[in-house]
């Protein structure tokens, strides 16, 4: 049985969307919707958070209407990552973040949360690699 997915933006004007689910097992999964279905696969916690970004980026075509994340959505999506962050200084930042979402700051400062939870580990910009794993998951068969 799968739950309901959230849509934060499509891959392509048009093409498959990209969002996130959460699973019978209390995680969550990130899902590309397809004309014939869904894709879904565990996300790890970069993944989850680049989700999160691209929403407040806008740095994905628009998602499907009946499908798009809201803000709460987002913010339950954050604080999930956040309490399965084994250390404090991350957790801490990631509260921040959803401060900053529930308090309804402006989306730079949401961002800029965001990107600081990721930390300086994160080589590359989240939301590319985002968009490259969920093209990866839509072309498998």
């Amino acid at each position: 049985m799968d739950l309901p997915a959230c849509a934060v933006g499509r891959l392509s004007p048009g093409g498959p969307w990209v969002g996130f689910a959460p699973t019978l097992d209390d995680t969550y999964a990130l899902v590309v919707g397809l004309p014939d279905g869904s894709r879904r696969t565990r996300a790890d916690p970069d993944i989850l958070l680049a989700l999160a970004i691209a929403h407040f980026e806008d740095a994905l075509d628009p998602p499907p209407d009946e499908l798009a994340a809201t803000h709460g959505d987002i913010a339950a999506l954050v604080r999930h990552v956040a309490e399965m962050t084994p250390e404090l200084e991350g957790r801490g930042l990631l509260a921040e973040a959803v401060d900053a979402i529930d308090d309804g700051l402006a989306a730079d400062v949401v961002i800029a949360r965001l990107t600081a939870a990721l930390g300086a580990g994160s080589a590359s910009d989240p939301v590319t690699r985002l968009v490259a794993f969920a093209r990866r998951l839509a072309e498998d068969n």
